[in-house]
């Protein structure tokens, strides 16, 4: 079973994929490292790092030929562009890689995030796909994609993959933290509050004040000495 002391999850906390891994890395006690730019929005968001625009620029690749690669077209080139350019440093930065979404028959993994699997591929990075139609993990070998039950090891790892998460892609990936680091540590109950004292049904009687008690005194020795001297007057 993995150590977690020495992990580190990095991510660009989108919707789905990445920000499921990230609420898993925060439920077992996993440190997380999030890569940002301008005019990025995320699900989820810890330690987040800002890339700046010579850091994105180390990992810029023609979109020509990242098209060309994928097999496909992208719109919104520039948003596309950026998210690949901050995908360089979460694959770079990791020594394992995990995905969700769907392997297409060429190999490669659908949608916009699947360059880090790519990149991952080309840096001799263990990578995983979760494929949400077969509903299994597959792991790159022999440069084939073979079913697998991937564990997460003792190094930084990476997770990318779609932004259409499943119902099923939401129990592998908690299944996949669960094979590597056992159940997921139980958080430390709030502690009670006391129960708040209950108002009496039974008003209390009114204590006297101390001027009345003088005036109830005064009206009883008056009374007393009339007594007396009735009795004195027979």
């Amino acid at each position: 079973m993995s150590d977690r002391n020495q992990l580190v999850l990095y991510s660009g906390g989108h919707k789905g994929t990445e920000a499921e891994f990230g609420r898993c890395a925060d439920r077992w006690g996993i440190h997380e490292i999030t890569f940002s730019f301008p005019g990025h929005q995320m699900e989820w968001s810890r330690e987040v790092r800002v890339l700046t625009a010579k850091e994105l620029a180390q990992g810029d690749v023609s979109m020509a030929i990242v098209s060309r690669h994928m097999g496909r077209s992208y719109t919104k080139l520039e948003l596309v562009r950026r998210v690949i350019q901050s995908m360089y440093h979460i694959v770079v930065n990791a020594y394992q890689v995990f995905a969700a979404g769907w392997i297409q028959p060429d190999g490669t993994v659908q949608g916009g995030t699947g360059w880090g699997v790519e990149l991952a591929k080309f840096f001799n990075r263990p990578v995983s796909v979760f494929d949400q139609d077969r509903n299994h993990w597959f792991t790159w070998k022999a440069g084939g994609w073979m079913p697998d039950n991937p564990v997460i090891g003792e190094k930084p790892f990476a997770a990318t993959g779609t932004r259409r998460l499943t119902d099923a892609g939401r129990t592998a990936i908690a299944a996949l933290f669960e094979r590597s680091f056992g159940p997921a540590p139980e958080r430390a109950a709030a502690p009670k509050r006391p129960a708040a004292a209950q108002p009496s049904s039974r008003r209390p009687r009114a204590k006297p004040a101390p001027a009345r008690k003088a005036a109830t005194a005064r009206a009883a020795s008056r009374a007393s000495k009339s007594k007396r001297a009735a009795r004195s007057g027979r």
